[in-house]
């Protein structure tokens, strides 16, 4: 008997009898636990299955000849069987097909199973629709390569076979992979009508492949759709599990939990003391698997944990984690004893004892004390080389005597490296930063763990270290991370700030390769169309105009810089530092390259971080508005009438007004606002003290804005003479124009150098100004050549030459 109560509990004093203790009976309350439940495992398994038929099917389509040809050996082979045997095989292997699914129905009818043979007819029919709805559309209407692989070009083959495919969904959705005996004799009949098949031309190597892989993915989507029957043990069998370790229970409670891989319990024992008891339930292990997988490709092997452990590990390696932190010393909630729940879960029983989650302390309550009380705990593990791993105000608790508990170390390392000792450090100063300040977090650190843990740990003051919800959080700190760096240098004026490269590759650096791939199919298209002949009759004199000017518009951005940062720079070296930002544009796009390569320049000159990036930031911004005001100024220009007709023209003014409405439409959503505000102020933050620095020198200010002017006439130049070199002549506003519109344009894109965006949009934009394509084409190759190709081999020594003088 189960009483349901008003909150969607159930007391389970029936349903599972309860258990006697002498006179007491064990009283359990917990929400109603569901009949079925959808298993992530199951659609894991799906999304696999789906992945590996694309990619079966994309490998057949480029390895086609090879396919065939081993399709030709495979039906050679099985050809020189007798007839007789072959056919036989073939009789044999579909009736044992067809008869170990009908076996394993009726011996699940007779357990008492009927439910799992419904679920595998409902899959097994929606495949049978499913591949002749397929096969109709491959053999009609689908990609011809495909059908031929599918086919073997042969009348009467299926491209997805309507038996095969309904079957494996079938013992797919019945699980009857479960059964090792089952398994074995459904396969073997398979893999021999496998061979029949071929035998008799009856079906190909890629569509046998094809309809295993659609079974098993009707198979998979029938089992998550439907659901799967809840085995999780109730709280009885916990009550049950606790007794045979020992212990009296005479109530369970069922707690609130946010984790997605366990549930907690609240027992209460007979001599009045309670236990924190933590339950793993398998079918939970894989709950944030792809998150889990993400991050497992895109971090280095030291810092990652492993995606996918089984329930026997996962209890294991809690387990020593706890008994480790114990011998450690460090106060943590003492492990009394573990069980397994059958085979779908296991339990860990800890001493409870009552505490705050950190996260529930006000921020004015977390004194100098309590910091200085969580500093002893960590550095205790870090003594003994434990990494906790998730030092977050939801693990660190504080008791009722005011004494800090470390919670959850089930994410924890034994016998871990340096790097992960240092990532707890990064975490915990980052988390106590939000709640507390930077300042005060970085003294009570210096104070509990000494300024060269702090040192140690700078490198890794980096998002991607942090736990999500520490990550989340910084989301409204902005600056918070540069802020702790800062506070940590003024202790240790010589701590390396480095970062330690923790990621394989980062999110940008996908797009970057993906946009690169389109960008190369682009231009290597744009190279086809491109008269050869004319190229060659290129004037020598125009040419040498270009390269000329290509040159010098490193020194222009060598007074740049120069000019926006208050302390003195070397001009030679300076512009080796250009040079070097252009042989970083290979593997960076054109905005980004430049601002990294002069930030650490700057570094390397003894200025500090903070300053460098805003010296940078304030060239960058003077540079946007002077390109914006030339690009304005010049289409005005062109625009006008007459030269000195300063007319704007209707199509300027429709381009202007469809801009300022793009904008305004854009800064009205505010998620799109925020985004673009804060990648502003994250640029530009500091730019203005640097400006008004730069202001009390007009020689600075001479330098600085004449670079910037001299840098776009130099390009404006060089372009003009391309033109120029095959014979094309044009009004040099529009040739400006064209050049400040497809610079605008590359350094938006995601790709190296802007390679592909700055090639289309400089040629259509010579083509829309007057050039015939071929000079246009031929004009932006020879431009893109003097200013992005030939450049990379002096980058490459300059680049060199800085690195082994210590200047980058």
């Amino acid at each position: 008997m189960t009483e349901i109560k008003e909150l969607g509990e159930t007391t389970s004093t029936g349903g599972i009898p309860p258990v006697p203790d002498g006179d007491t009976a064990v009283r359990v309350v917990e929400p109603l636990l569901p009949q079925r439940i959808r298993r992530p495992s199951d659609l894991l398994r799906f999304l696999a299955t789906l992945l590996a038929l694309v990619a079966v099917i994309l490998l057949a389509l480029v390895a086609k000849k090879t396919l065939n040809g081993l399709e030709g050996d495979v039906a050679d082979g099985t050809s020189r069987a007798p007839f007789l045997l072959s056919g036989l095989a073939g009789v044999l292997s579909a009736s044992a097909m067809l008869g170990v699914p009908v076996a394993f129905a009726i011996e699940r009818v007779f357990h008492r199973d009927g439910l799992r043979v419904a679920e595998g007819l409902f899959a097994a029919i929606a495949s049978m629709v499913l591949s002749y709805v397929l096969g109709e559309w491959i053999v009609n209407a689908g990609p011809e390569d495909l059908r031929l692989l599918l086919t073997g070009n042969r009348d009467g083959v299926e491209p997805v076979d309507t038996l095969l495919t309904p079957i494996i969904a079938y013992v797919t959705a019945v699980r009857i992979s479960r059964r090792p005996t089952w398994r074995a004799a459904l396969w073997s009949a398979v893999a021999l009508n496998a061979v029949a098949l071929f035998a008799g031309l009856a079906a190909t190597i890629l569509g046998i492949v094809v309809s295993i892989l659609v079974g098993l993915a009707v198979g998979y989507a029938t089992l998550y759709g439907v659901g799967s029957p809840n085995t999780r043990p109730p709280g009885s069998a916990v009550v049950s599990a606790l007794r045979k370790l020992g212990f009296s229970p005479v109530k369970a409670h069922r707690l609130d939990d946010d984790h997605q891989s366990s549930r907690r319990y609240a027992v209460e024992l007979r001599d009045g003391t309670r236990l924190d008891v933590t339950v793993l339930d398998r079918d939970r292990q894989v709950a944030g698997l792809l998150y889990r997988l993400w991050r497992r490709i895109r971090l280095n092997s030291e810092t990652r944990r492993k995606a996918i452990r089984s329930l026997r590990a996962e209890l294991e390696r809690e387990a020593l984690m706890a008994y480790a932190a114990q011998a450690a010393g460090a106060s943590t909630p003492r492990l009394l004893g573990t069980s397994e729940i059958g085979s779908e879960a296991a339990l860990l029983a800890y001493e409870h004892t009552p505490t705050r989650a950190l996260d529930d302390i006000p921020d004015d309550e977390i004194d100098d004390n309590l910091l200085a009380q969580i500093w002893e705990q960590v550095l205790l593990l870090q003594v003994q080389r434990l990494a906790h791993r998730r030092l977050t105000g939801d693990s660190i608790h504080v008791d009722a005597e005011g004494r800090v508990i470390l919670m959850d170390a089930r994410s924890g390392e034994i016998a871990a490296g340096d790097l992960l000792l240092r990532l707890d450090i990064a975490q915990l100063l980052t988390y106590l930063s939000l709640r507390v300040g930077a300042r005060r977090a970085v003294e009570a650190a210096a104070a509990g763990a000494g300024p060269g843990v702090l040192a140690d740990a700078l490198p890794l003051l980096q998002r991607i270290a942090l736990t999500r919800e520490t990550r989340n959080a910084l989301n409204k700190s902005k600056g918070l991370l540069t802020e702790i760096r800062e506070q940590i240098v003024e202790l240790r004026p010589r701590a390396e700030a480095d970062e330690v490269r923790l990621e394989r590759f980062r999110p940008r650096t996908l797009i970057t390769i993906i946009a690169t791939a389109f960008a190369a199919y682009l231009l290597v298209s744009f190279l086809a169309k491109i008269n050869l002949g004319l190229i060659t009759s290129a004037k020598w004199n125009w040419t040498g105009v270009a390269l000329v000017s290509a040159m010098l518009s490193y020194v222009a951005a060598a007074l740049m810089l120069r000019g926006f940062v208050p302390e003195k720079l070397p001009l030679g070296r300076t512009v080796l530092v250009q040079f070097a930002g252009s042989f970083v544009k290979l593997v960076a796009p054109a905005a980004v390259s430049g601002v990294a390569v002069n930030s650490r320049y700057l570094q390397k000159r003894g200025i500090p971080l903070g300053q460098a990036v805003a010296s940078v930031g304030a060239s960058q911004l003077i540079g946007l508005v002077f390109h914006i005001t030339l690009l304005l100024l010049f289409a005005y220009i062109t625009g006008s009438n007459t030269a000195s007709s300063f007319t704007p023209s209707r199509t300027l003014v429709i381009a202007l007004l469809a801009v300022a409405v793009l904008v305004v439409a854009v800064l009205s959503v505010p998620r799109l606002r925020r985004m673009i505000t804060s990648r502003l102020r994250s640029l530009f933050s500091g730019v203005l003290p640097r400006l008004l620095d730069v202001l009390q020198s007009p020689a600075k200010i001479i330098e600085g804005f004449g670079g910037t002017l001299l840098l776009t006439v130099f390009f404006v130049v060089c372009l003009d003479a391309c033109v120029r070199a095959f014979g094309g002549s044009l009004n040099i506003a529009a040739v400006a124009i064209v050049f400040l519109a497809g610079n605008a344009i590359g350094s938006a894109a995601p790709t190296p150098g802007g390679l592909g965006a700055v090639e289309f949009s400089l040629s259509l934009g010579l083509t829309l100004s007057g050039l015939s394509y071929d000079v246009a084409a031929s004009s932006v190759l020879l431009f893109r050549l003097m200013t992005f190709w030939l450049p990379v081999l002096p980058g490459w020594a300059s680049f060199a030459y800085l690195q082994r003088h210590a200047a980058l």
